[in-house]
């Protein structure tokens, strides 16, 4: 393995996989990851961070496989004996996953940071890899429908199925929001800096979004970025639905252009690869893998392809 800082920047089911590839490849104690946090919220009172445990429950061996978020073997008792009591038992949370949200809950109360509560959560799930979340403060991301009505992306994602209405994407929270300790300092310190294959908008832009966090990226500029495209659509997630709402094209080159200024390189699935010629057109170093992670050498291989165009990149 390798001994050096690697930056991540990460948020749902494609970065957990793509990461899980990266600790195969790098030293985990020498990997920062920066993860999304504008899609947390509370729900039934406990303060529930998707994107932070998705990457935990993955990283530790401990995600459901079948979905790829909540704990594998959970259980639902608890879920089901509030719809005795309720109608937004919407979200799903397992028996065992709610002993993460209530430790967090309890400790936000008692004062401690998210990023103090997540060095805990990471700790006791055994992993040296850093999770750091990209604000200690609410940053929700909110999401304006055909109609007007606003939702958050809980809503939209999971209780309304991730309908084709999103007229915009509202991420003044994130901006308004301080960028927690060390992320700064990560991004600036980072020998390589990646961007998983996370959607753009409402997982990477968020982050991007962060008082500071974009000034920072663009002061680098030598970023690599996955697409999380194959075939030119998503193979999880909204991302094709929530592109035009941010004026992108739904194409691994449409989002090259998102990253153009932060990026220096670009990963893209094989089945992409006419689009290659493009996107160096750009002024971005390509290079072509396969992308759907079905198993864990996949996303090493993945992974490594990153860090090696990162390498090419830097001249090393």
């Amino acid at each position: 393995m390798s001994e050096r800082r690697i930056v991540a920047l990460a948020g749902g089911v494609g970065a957990a996989r793509f990461l899980s590839g990266l600790v195969q490849v790098a030293a985990p104690s020498e990997i920062t990851v920066i993860v999304n946090t504008g899609d947390d919220r509370d729900f039934f009172g406990l303060r529930v961070c998707p994107d932070l445990d998705i990457l935990t429950y993955t990283l530790a061996g401990r995600i459901r496989a079948d979905t790829g978020w909540g704990l594998e073997g959970d259980t639902f008792a608890c879920l089901e004996q509030l719809r005795r009591f309720r109608d937004d038992t919407w979200f799903q949370l397992g028996d065992r996953d709610l002993a993460t949200h209530l430790h967090r809950s309890e400790r936000l109360r008692q004062g401690a940071t998210l990023s103090e509560v997540t060095r805990e959560i990471t700790l006791a799930f055994g992993l040296e890899i850093e999770l750091l979340p990209m604000s200690d403060e609410p940053a929700a991301t909110m999401l304006v429908r055909s109609g007007g009505e606003r939702c958050d992306f809980e809503e939209y994602l999971v209780r309304d199925g991730a309908p084709d209405d999103i007229r915009e994407i509202d991420l003044s929270a994130a901006r308004s929001a301080r960028p927690a300790p060390g992320v700064l300092e990560a991004i600036a310190g980072a020998e390589r800096l990646l961007v998983c294959p996370s959607n753009p908008v409402v997982s990477i832009g968020t982050i991007r979004a962060v008082a500071g966090v974009e000034e920072q990226l663009r002061a680098r500029g030598d970023a690599v970025a996955v697409s999380p495209l194959i075939g030119g659509a998503p193979v999880k997630g909204p991302v094709d639905r929530l592109l035009p709402a941010f004026g992108v094209e739904v194409s691994s080159t449409g989002i090259a252009e998102l990253y153009l200024p932060i990026a220096v390189g670009m990963l893209i699935d094989e089945a992409d690869r006419d689009e290659a010629a493009g996107i160096e057109a750009l002024g971005l170093r390509v290079r072509t893998a396969v992308s759907l992670m079905r198993t864990p050498e996949i996303a090493a291989t993945l992974a490594r392809a990153a860090l090696e165009l990162a390498d090419e990149a830097a001249g090393a």
